[in-house]
């Protein structure tokens, strides 16, 4: 027997000696003896915390998601808040969604705080993440937490941790914060006060209805209808799903208190359920996601069909094309039409800012900057993850302004057109994208003629996104093998050595993890303002680019390929090439030169 599996064997026999609380989680410990595979996996590492919080399967052990997981990362959350806040400022904001022991996790979370002299704001049920951001600003907490998995399969959970700005954790907050989590024992050290008694002397406060009404109110500040207000279509027919997550009541609220009425809800998703019965990957990203919508939408002759996940922070779309077909876009596609209209819109108005700023991701479709710079709008390019779009909303406030911000997305489906909270917000877009078809529908135009328009004007763009599993130890030392040899490629293209990827010249390659800019004239740039990050992007000539990196939540590597063409059939073509190149790379053998 190793020394790992014999560490690891000991973890498990601590934990069937202490873990009695929950009896699903005895019954799976007791399952797992005699099954060295399961109890390695289940232990061979601590479920990893960062600035995206917790995420992973729903089960007993160390790497998995359960009640001491859960007490563990709130007990160190408790340490940091009782050392860096103090007096009334130790208040923190607790939101769940729907899935599997959501709320019981969100209650046991309460229940630590509410031991260790921390006021709980905790919703009554379930509630989007955006919810969460704005409980924290306007709450004036110190923290928030959101117990969900986003869009992840039902199997997973998560725990996302917000600072006191609303937007998710800085690194130096998530290191900070993992060094008390460290130091904590998930049995011995982890203060717990009874929910229903803390409720009681009022150290946990059930979030009122005036804090729900003046997000949604916020929302519908969105709007940019202005003068036009009566001239948009608001009368056209909505499929809506939330995918059995929290989207039904904030969504719809905000939808039919603007005037949008003709809304058809997807029956088999509209209840919060964390089986997703109808949909196994619940993730507008994905058609079979789609597909019951789309039915739905066909059966309505609707105009537009929603879907948002089941925290609701992101939102996927389809629209009709000329032949009466249902057609997904792409979260860049649906991103480009918002940029465009928001832009378009306020010139109209009268109220684009002197100075306006518009914030993505650097996997994001890059089309999206030569639309901004054509209305005098500047692009701030940042890491993948929302977290860096609130981080730059909050230096816009720093500087005095906020007010300069008109929109953030990534291609993963989030948008956000205000700085009410520092998080993406599916209510916000749902309510944006309706807005929108709605403008364009009274102007005779549907979003895909809109659409081709853009394409017309700027050149045709194709983003795809591939990802790869790596599950277990062994695959986690797979990816991570992977991204040494991306990184050592990189570094040699300075030098002359890699020209190519998939018939394309390198023009140079962005290493977010050394921080270093190889360029193929043999230049080298250092890149400034964004923080280390194991992502690489390569840049290539016509407007082309591959995008790698890991996960942070999953376990799986992510390939992100962006190709300008002249039409669609080319575009795709060119995308097969660099997608198998890249692929030939990946799985190379160990002993396989690298090209």
């Amino acid at each position: 027997m190793s020394s790992l599996y014999k560490e690891i064997k000991r973890r498990y026999e601590v934990w069937r000696e202490n873990a009695l609380q929950d009896p699903e989680l005895v019954q799976e410990l007791e399952e797992m003896a005699g099954n060295p595979d399961k109890i390695t996996d289940a232990f061979y590492q601590n479920l990893s915390f960062g600035t995206g919080g917790l995420r992973g399967v729903i089960g007993a052990g160390t790497n998995r998601m359960n009640i001491y997981t859960v007490g563990k990362a709130s007990q160190g959350l408790a340490d940091y808040i009782n050392r860096n806040f103090y007096g009334t400022d130790r208040r923190i904001a607790v939101s769940y969604d729907s899935r599997i022991k959501s709320s019981l996790f969100a209650r046991r979370a309460a229940e630590v705080f509410a031991a260790n002299g921390i006021h709980v704001f905790i919703y009554s049920e379930l509630m989007p993440t955006p919810m969460l951001s704005w409980a924290v600003r306007r709450l004036h907490c110190a923290a928030g937490v959101m117990v969900t998995a986003s869009h992840n399969p039902a199997q997973y959970n998560g725990y996302k941790v917000y600072g006191p700005d609303g937007c998710q954790i800085t690194t130096e907050a998530a290191s900070r914060i993992l060094d008390c989590i460290e130091c904590t024992d998930a049995f011995m050290d982890v203060r717990i006060t009874e929910f229903e008694k803390a409720l009681g002397s009022g150290m946990i406060s059930y979030i009122g209805e005036e804090t729900i009404t003046s997000f949604i109110e916020a929302v519908k500040d969105q709007s940019l209808a202005g003068e036009l207000d009566g001239q948009i279509d608001r009368d056209m027919a909505i499929v809506y799903s939330p995918l059995n997550g929290t989207g039904l009541k904030p969504v719809l609220r905000t939808l039919k208190e603007s005037g949008f009425t003709n809304i058809t809800v997807v029956k088999e998703q509209e209840a919060p359920d964390g089986h997703f019965p109808t949909c196994p990957y619940p993730n507008p990203e994905i058609r079979e996601s789609m597909a019951l919508g789309m039915e739905y939408a066909a059966e309505c002759n609707a105009d537009l069909l929603l879907a948002t996940d089941p925290d609701c922070d992101r939102v996927g779309i389809a629209v009709r094309d000329k032949a009466g077909e249902y057609v997904l876009l792409s979260g860049n596609e649906t991103g480009l039409l918002l940029l465009n209209y928001i832009c378009s819109r306020r010139n109209e108005l009268g109220t684009m800012p002197e100075h306006p700023v518009f914030i993505k991701t650097i996997v994001t479709m890059d089309m999206a900057s030569r639309i901004a710079a054509d209305y005098g709008v500047k692009t701030v390019d940042v890491l993948t993850g929302f977290k860096f779009i609130g981080e730059q909303i909050g230096c816009l406030e720093a500087e005095g302004r906020e007010g300069d911000y008109i929109l953030g997305f990534e291609e993963s489906y989030g948008y956000l057109s205000g700085s009410y909270v520092r998080d993406k917000d599916a209510v916000d877009g749902a309510f944006l994208i309706c807005e929108m078809a709605g403008y364009y529908r009274s102007k005779g135009m549907g979003l895909l003629e809109v659409l081709e328009g853009l394409y017309q004007k700027y050149g045709y763009c194709l983003n795809t996104l591939h990802s790869y599993e790596f599950e277990g130890m062994e695959g986690f030392e797979r990816m991570k093998g992977i991204m040494e040899r991306l990184h050592a490629m990189c570094s040699r293209i300075c030098d002359g050595e890699v020209m190519l990827i998939g018939g394309k010249r390198i023009e140079a390659a962005e290493d977010y993890l050394c921080g270093n800019i190889f360029l193929a004239d043999g230049g080298r740039e250092t890149i400034n303002g964004l923080p280390v990050s194991d992502v690489l992007k390569i840049r290539l000539e016509e407007n082309s680019s591959v995008v790698v990196r890991p996960s942070g939540t999953e376990p799986k590597l992510k390939l992100y390929i962006s190709v300008s063409a002249k039409d669609r059939e080319t575009a795709c073509e060119e995308e097969k090439k660099l997608t198998a190149w890249m692929e030939g790379l990946f799985f190379a053998e160990n002993n396989r030169k690298e090209p």
